[in-house]
């Protein structure tokens, strides 16, 4: 098995470089989805998070409101902590099982990972290396913060302001870039984006 770690910030187009190394042969385990799974009403994240919050973060149609959640956490640096500390252990053990699961195999496995770089990491990335230590390689998917703010509020409907305090509270653009194996940039179209995971697949391939 390759194990290949995939990054980059809210807005960057990571889940789209994702799927594109998908249909080249990959196989992808994406913490996102994991958190989604995680929160679907009556999974233990999901209780744990209506007993701290309330059921104010429960939608009309019984599911998460992730919006509501959103609000919380992330203008609260305790609030952050402690939704962290109930969504990561449990992500972290998911995770672990579908690798377990494909250990034996001769799959590229890519582990979609928003925050595989964190904001206290530093510009080093000894602590990224420390705590992924069974990754071969990192792909980072690059872009200029002021377009990702533009892609959040005109394709996903972000507010401006809610965009950038997002994009502040994440890792910086350099601290992603300094453990990168490879940079995709994705500040253009799918046309230019293409030829990137072409090249970003036969180098995954070639850890063999």
């Amino acid at each position: 098995m390759i194990e290949i770690g995939l990054t980059g910030g809210i807005g960057s187009g990571k889940s789209t470089v994702a799927d594109m190394l998908v249909e080249r042969g990959a196989v992808l385990i994406d913490a996102d989805r994991i958190v989604r799974e995680l929160q679907e009403p009556g999974a233990p994240v999901f209780e744990a998070m209506v007993e701290r919050w309330g059921p104010g973060i429960v939608a009309d149609d019984g599911s998460l409101d992730r919006a509501a959640v959103a609000g919380i956490v992330f203008a609260d640096e305790d609030e952050l902590k402690a939704i962290n500390d109930i969504v990561h252990p449990a992500v972290a053990e998911a995770m672990q099982k579908r690798r377990d699961e494909l250990k034996e195999t001769d799959s590229v496995v890519v582990f979609d990972i928003p925050l595989l770089v964190r904001p206290d990491d530093g510009e080093e990335g000894s602590a990224v290396q420390d705590r992924y230590s069974h990754l071969q390689g990192i792909i980072v998917v690059d872009i200029d913060p002021d377009l990702a703010v533009d892609r959040l509020v005109t394709h996903r409907g972000f507010d401006a302001d809610d965009a950038r305090g997002r994009i502040a509270k994440q890792a910086s653009r350099e601290a992603r870039r300094a453990v990168a194996d490879v940079v995709i940039d994705n500040s253009g179209d799918l046309d230019s984006l293409g030829p990137q995971i072409d090249a970003a697949w036969e180098w995954a391939t070639s850890l063999a």
